[in-house]
């Protein structure tokens, strides 16, 4: 084989020696970054693990832990989660009726609690001498409950069992509660049923009581007045219609610019005229009819009356029978299916001459003079009212159901709802508008029940979509039947209403609400003691 020319070979030496020299620099370099990065671990870890974090601080504050507590041998540790699991035994034991386990199971919880609480006294941790007793003492009962098959599985469904049992008795409490409260809501009270008696015989026993045809012809006069503030109230209830009145005179800059008009029915009507014709209100005039006066509310003109003849609607809410279930109390409310109640849609043909009415709810109290509202601009809607929508639970889907077509097609589910009890209607505004012939088209498609259950507010959200101007919040607080009033809205606010069960004349009216509407009723009036009124 031939030998290569000298300038062809291999520098092997040479080549040799630059692999090996870059392999030393970068082995050296290599071990310079390892040391580098060691020592900023071992200074970082320095910086990050000197104590625990404050945030870690404040946790062991709030859930009172010491020290001790937290080191991985503590024994006041494991006494507590002992103390923890043998509490969750004791309620399975005692739901077993075996009340002999139970007790030592309790005794040994108390010494262990007392072991605790010695140890927290003396500010000294636990040693392992003064509490290996009580640990071996509840591991064997522990250890017991075990074997009696108190296991973990076994606790976690008698537990469930019990949490269901729990909430079932509760949902029971809970509808008696309602059913009841329900009941005594409308129940008439002693007193009221005497009052109306004695002031019916007073009616009819005493000529004095006839107005005279000067004061009459005054009266009648001042009813149509398109000048001066016109209020309805329609109601059975003397006594809250009274305060109703009573107030609004009481905090009325004008009262003699105050015209009450009052619908009551047949029953009450003589009760009723009697009262407001022996008492005087600071010069408001007070006007009372009854309902049966009015030839035009029959079953051929109003739905709801034509539905109350229906034998299927009369079944449903007086016999409470309603697809083999029982329908509940609320829905039977007589004063849902009363026309006093449905009046409210009819305000038009019930006052044919007036422009403006304030129509009030026999449940509240009027504590500022209310005179601005009918000067109030309602930018061309027929209804003023106060809207209730700061909580989800007070909108459109609330009250009306969205499954049905009609509804979804033509009504927002997040549209704020409004109280009824102080509204301002433009009667105008109302019979151009032609709204009592809306309120019939939505009662017509409910003749089922399927729009909306029960009341007056629902088919009112239906009937005012669209026609209704949001008034100051001030002017109508809500809530003084059933639930707590901010201070600051009872001080400012103008009409206080005693909505819900709650009301102030009934025994479980709310106590400390029960002074705003007790100010406005003369207890000292003869009628009123004799029959108990206190």
């Amino acid at each position: 084989m031939r030998r290569r020319n000298s300038d062809f070979r291999r520098p092997v030496r040479r080549r040799f020696s630059n692999v090996f020299w870059l392999t030393v620099c970068g082995l050296a370099i290599l071990l310079l970054i390892i040391l580098l990065s060691r020592e900023t671990r071992d200074s970082s870890s320095r910086l990050v693990y000197p104590k625990r974090s404050y945030r870690h601080d404040r946790i062991a504050d709030g859930l009172n832990i010491t020290e001790e507590m937290l080191r991985p041998e503590s024994v006041a540790r494991q006494i507590n989660d002992q103390i923890s699991l043998a509490k969750a035994i004791l309620v399975i034991a005692k739901e077993s009726n075996n009340l002999q386990f139970a007790w030592e199971l309790s005794a040994q919880i108390h010494n262990s609690q007392m072991l605790l609480s010695n140890a927290a006294s003396r500010r000294n941790p636990l040693t392992n001498g003064e509490s290996e007793s009580a640990i071996r003492d509840m591991a064997l009962l522990l250890y017991q409950a075990q074997q009696l098959h108190y296991d973990s599985a076994t606790m976690f469904m008698r537990l469930k069992a019990k949490i269901q049992s729990l909430d079932e008795q509760t949902n029971s409490f809970s509808e008696k509660s309602s059913k009841y409260g329900q009941i005594a809501a409308e129940e008439v009270p002693k007193s009221l049923y005497c009052l109306g008696v004695r002031l019916t015989a007073e009616w009819f026993r005493s000529s004095n009581l006839q107005r005279k045809p000067k004061e009459e012809k005054q009266a009648a006069a001042k009813l149509v007045d398109t000048g001066l503030y016109h209020f309805c109230v329609f109601s059975d209830n003397i006594l809250a219609t009274s305060v109703v009145v009573n107030s609004t005179a009481m905090n009325s800059k004008n009262p003699d610019m105050v015209v009450f008009h009052l619908i009551t029915d047949e029953v009450n009507y003589a009760a009723m005229k009697a009262w407001f014709t022996m008492n005087t209100f600071r010069g408001v005039t007070v006007d009372v009819q009854k309902i049966e006066d009015f030839s035009w509310l029959n079953a051929s003109y109003v739905p709801v009356l034509k539905q109350l003849q229906d034998s299927d609607t009369q079944n449903y809410y007086f016999s409470g029978n309603h697809e083999n279930s029982q329908t509940p109390i609320k829905f039977r409310n007589p004063k849902y299916l009363s026309m006093l109640n449905h009046l409210r849609f009819y305000i038009p043909e019930v006052f044919p001459a007036l422009k403006k009415v304030v129509f009030l709810d026999d449940d509240v109290v009027v504590q500022k003079d209310l005179s601005a509202l009918f000067s109030t601009d309602l930018n061309g809607n027929v209804n003023g009212a106060v809207e209730t929508c700061m909580e989800t639970f007070h909108r459109y889907h609330k009250y009306l159901n969205y499954s049905h077509p009609l509804i979804r097609q033509h009504f927002d589910p997040d549209a704020c709802g409004w109280a009824f009890g102080m509204n301002v209607f433009d009667l105008v505004e109302w019979r151009k508008r032609n709204v009592t012939g809306i309120y019939h088209y939505w009662q017509e498609k409910n003749v089922d029940r399927t729009l909306w259950k029960l009341g007056t507010l629902p088919p009112g959200l239906l009937t005012f979509y669209g026609l209704t101007e949001a008034l100051n919040p001030l002017w109508h607080v809500l809530g003084f039947g059933y639930t707590n009033v901010d201070s600051k809205l009872i001080e400012k606010g103008a009409v206080l209403h005693f909505n819900g069960n709650s009301k102030p004349w009934l025994k479980i009216g709310i106590e400390k609400y029960k002074p705003l509407w007790d100010k406005y009723v003369d207890y000292g009036h003869p009628l009123l003691q004799q029959c108990n009124f206190h």
